[in-house]
């Protein structure tokens, strides 16, 4: 399994942030969508990825407020990305070794969306339902 799989099977929906948006506001959209993560696009290029342990990080460091800060002074800077062709093992792999729960995925400048690790997790789970699942069948021949 690739990618571009998991994105196919979870769908097309993409949760954007420009970087001059306030915090606040992001992490209510966060909220509002049920989503652990913004890909901060600045005219239409990725700049960042803000992920709720980022929100975290600046609540602790601000005494548990925003204020006025924007998703740019809280974001992560060059995120992890993939592309849709990579597949999901090795993928699992750089998440782990990473501590990347959020890539985006690109195909050249252009996002595709968001993988998540326990989307990872779940394709990988299921994959080997599948794969079990035919050995039984082949052993029962």
């Amino acid at each position: 399994m690739v990618v571009s799989e998991i994105l196919r099977i979870k769908g097309n929906a993409l949760f954007t942030t420009p970087p001059t948006r306030p915090a606040l506001e992001a992490v209510e959209a966060m909220a509002q969508h049920d989503i652990g993560s913004l890909v901060v696009m600045d005219h239409g290029r990725l700049t960042g990825l803000l992920t709720f342990a980022e929100v975290l990080r600046a609540l602790a460091d601000r005494g548990g407020t925003l204020g006025d800060l924007t998703v740019a002074e809280i974001c992560q800077l060059e995120p992890l990305t993939t592309v849709p062709g990579l597949g999901v093992m090795e993928l699992r792999r750089i998440m782990l070794e990473r501590h990347a729960r959020y890539v985006p995925v690109m195909e050249g400048s252009t996002l595709l969306g968001v993988v998540s690790f326990h989307d990872v997790a779940k394709a990988v789970y299921e994959e080997q339902i599948f794969e079990n699942q035919m050995l039984k069948s082949y052993i029962e021949r």
